[in-house]
């Protein structure tokens, strides 16, 4: 029922002019990737200003984000539509998001996805949807997870191995990226999405496995299902298994969507610095066999956080390694960028990047570096930033350039 007053209603704001149909014209090219990430926390304005939160207050609010992308230079937006194990869209897998409705599981008259698609697409940006896989939540109680939470309902299981489908860890709960049924849900999200809407692609950021240390890598979180593996069995090292965890995941994401449009693109955003990524205490991804392959990836974007003057990790060096990484590989790279950095000098770790933060074309600086070594394209974190001035200063050389 909800669906058909979504698709009612939407049809409703076509008629009357509040929403335009979709223009003909395909969103912008792999090529010519100019993106920002439009966060969980950006819907905060909305939710902030709207009197009833319906459609066609978020209509309005949404065709100033994608004005707004337009006139810093960008052709695309990634938003985030399911941060904790919720939705930001009609579901029938996982509940109604806090971030969008106020309290998670209440329901909401419309459907933002669709509005979102629908304006990107009308103004000519090609939009993703960006999903976490694991995270379920920032604290640890259930009681706050709707009833109808997937997480919830295996937590209350009387099975015990159900609820070992969700963790509690360091003041979060995660979905077990060992379990074969948690995979399953999530791939059963990123199909619901491919089937139920226009996207042009599915976007994961790097939130995989927590951190953890030297004392307690082996025996924490889903250290009991690889002690019960048959990969310890023979002979696979914890690290070596979790990061097959997560390949089939993501393989198994890039197979569904492909099964149901092949124009769909699916990427990665990993933290930036490869020698973190290559730890045996966190994340736990293989970026090396996904860029030497087709089967798990279409593209990889690094979020490559730092100026050029950064002792442990300069934009140049950590730049020239991701590029010679996919130099030979048809994976595409897509450079992150930190504009919510700009003009912050405490996050500088040298005096020189402190200087760097301040200046007004770092941004600039760093797109036309990303370019000159062949990367496909850049992503700007976050959109809250546009307006600063090494925002504005990038969209100037974006536009001269494309």
């Amino acid at each position: 029922m909800k669906k058909q007053l979504t698709a009612i209603l939407l049809a409703v704001l076509m008629v009357c002019g509040i929403l335009a149909p979709v223009k003909a014209e395909a969103a912008a090219s792999a090529d010519d990737y100019r993106a920002v990430w439009f966060s969980y926390y950006d819907y905060e304005d909305y939710l902030k200003s709207a009197d009833r939160n319906n459609a066609a207050e978020f209509t309005t609010f949404f065709r100033k984000v994608v004005g707004k992308c337009k006139t810093r230079g960008m052709n695309r937006i990634i938003v985030q539509v399911r941060p904790t194990g919720d939705a930001i869209y009609d579901s029938d897998i996982f509940p109604t998001s806090s971030y969008i409705s106020g309290k998670q599981g209440r329901d909401i008259s419309y459907d933002p996805l669709a509005i979102m698609v629908e304006e990107a697409h009308r103004q000519g940006l090609g939009i993703e949807a960006w999903i976490n896989p694991y995270r379920v939540s920032f604290n640890t109680s259930y009681s706050q997870l709707s009833k109808d939470n997937p997480a919830r309902k295996w937590h209350e299981s009387a099975n015990a191995a159900d609820r070992r489908n969700v963790l509690s860890y360091n003041g979060q709960l995660y979905y077990n990226p060992s379990k074969p049924e948690v995979r399953n849900l999530i791939i059963d999200g990123v199909e619901e999405i491919v089937r139920k809407y226009d996207v042009d692609g599915i976007h994961m950021d790097d939130y995989f496995y927590p951190s953890f240390s030297s004392g307690n890598y082996k025996t924490a979180f889903d250290a009991p299902e690889y002690n019960a593996s048959a990969e310890k069995s023979n002979g696979v090292s914890i690290k070596n298994y979790r990061r097959k965890q997560v390949n089939k995941l993501v393989k198994g994401i890039k197979k569904a969507i492909k099964a149901i449009d092949p124009s769909v693109v699916f990427g990665v955003s990993p933290a930036g610095n490869i020698d973190s990524l290559n730890s045996k205490y966190a994340y736990y991804v293989n970026i090396k066999k996904w860029t030497n392959s087709t089967k798990f990836v279409d593209y990889i974007a690094p979020q490559i956080y730092w100026g050029f003057s950064h002792k442990t990790a300069p934009f140049a060096k950590v730049t020239d390694r991701w590029s010679a990484m996919v130099d030979q590989s048809k994976v595409k790279l897509y450079i992150g960028l930190p504009a919510y950095k700009m003009a912050q000098p405490s996050n500088g770790t040298t005096k020189a990047e402190r200087k760097e933060l301040k200046s007004k074309t770092l941004l600039k600086k760093q797109a036309k570096y990303a370019i000159k070594k062949n990367a496909d394209g850049i992503i700007v974190f976050d959109y809250a930033d546009l307006d600063k001035t090494a925002c504005k200063k990038l969209a100037k050389y974006l536009k001269k350039t494309y």
